[in-house]
């Protein structure tokens, strides 16, 4: 092998080390940023219920733009379902919850397995009886986000819910 040969090959394998690197240390970036990232927010609205009689109460949440979260009744069983739990506060009665209808969506590497999925806004309502007075009702929402790239660790994300009930 002459010497010009061993001077490209010792240039390309630097640049090889230096993509794998640079490989990482994005894919590193990406994850932990994940870590923190909120992927699901939820609007905290007061909300005025008659008292004694049971009301249907939304709960509303959006999902980041470029990210979807499996709908509370996904496709398949290893799929991580979206679930909102909420915490009963004194003399309040929490009835059936009931969660949107998920959107088909389907990856450009198989389009015929298709996901149902929540993307942007969506609500959750809860049927809520709750004697006269002012709480907050305490929850979280579980989900697991992806984008078009990856799934990320699932989340829980806390609510609270004010009430006034009259």
């Amino acid at each position: 092998m002459g010497r010009g040969q061993t001077h490209t090959r010792t240039i390309l394998s630097a640049i090889f080390v230096l993509t794998c690197l640079a490989y990482i240390v994005h894919a590193q970036t990406n994850l932990s940023t994940a870590k923190g990232k909120a992927f699901v927010s939820y609007s905290a609205e007061p909300v005025i219920i008659a008292a004694g009689k049971q009301t249907i109460v939304p709960l509303r949440f959006h999902t980041l733009s470029g990210y979807h979260i499996n709908s509370h009744t996904p496709r398949q069983d290893y799929l991580i379902a979206t679930e909102l739990t909420l915490q009963p506060a004194s003399g309040i009665q929490i009835g059936k919850l009931d969660y949107p209808a998920g959107k088909p969506y389907s990856f450009a590497f198989d389009p015929q397995e298709k996901l149902d999925v929540y993307t942007g806004d969506f609500t959750v309502s809860a049927r809520i009886i709750a004697p006269k007075g002012t709480y907050t009702l305490l929850g979280t929402l579980h989900y697991q986000a992806c984008d078009n790239a990856a799934c990320y660790p699932p989340k829980t994300l806390p609510i609270a819910l004010p009430i006034t009930a009259k």
